[in-house]
């Protein structure tokens, strides 16, 4: 069993407790060269950029209370929802993508704490069903959807979309 932080010390961001940049650039690397030899997602991420992880890891390191330099330099949360409208994603993709993204993060020894690994699931989930939707034929994404931040635990309340 875990204990909170004492009441003297900071709460760390996500980002500072799985280790910082360099813990997520393992992470996603890692993910994605696993994505190569997998039939479910190779198909989805067939013509991904070079710089495609780097940017998931700009984007997952400003969500978890990083560096915001995926608002900054890349588009921010609008721009991260474009870049999913009419990919038609289906529920077995995403469930696969969260499936494969805990394998890794087992694999190279992100911080399997239940606090962590709850609030890590959670916006996997959250986030991974959102782009379900945003993929789908007609989904009008216009708005300017504000970058998520997730923490500990926050209770965001329904999507209404």
């Amino acid at each position: 069993m875990t204990t909170n932080a004492p009441m003297n010390e900071p709460v760390p961001t996500l980002y500072e407790w799985m280790g910082g940049a360099e813990a997520l650039d393992r992470l996603v690397a890692r993910f994605y060269s696993r994505v190569a030899e997998d039939a479910t997602l190779a198909p989805v991420f067939a013509r991904m950029s070079p710089a495609h992880a780097k940017h998931v890891s700009a984007f997952l390191a400003e969500v978890f209370g990083g560096p915001t330099t995926y608002s900054a330099e890349l588009g921010g949360h609008p721009h991260m929802i474009r870049k999913h409208l009419g990919r038609s994603l289906t529920e077995v993709q995403r469930k696969r993508w969260v499936d494969l993204l805990l394998s890794c993060a087992d694999e190279l020894g992100v911080p399997a704490d239940p606090e962590f690994r709850s609030a890590l699931v959670g916006y996997l989930e959250w986030g991974s069903r959102l782009a379900v939707m945003n993929s789908q034929p007609g989904v009008d994404a216009t708005e300017e959807a504000p970058m998520p931040r997730w923490g500990w635990g926050e209770v965001k309340g329904p999507y209404r979309g």
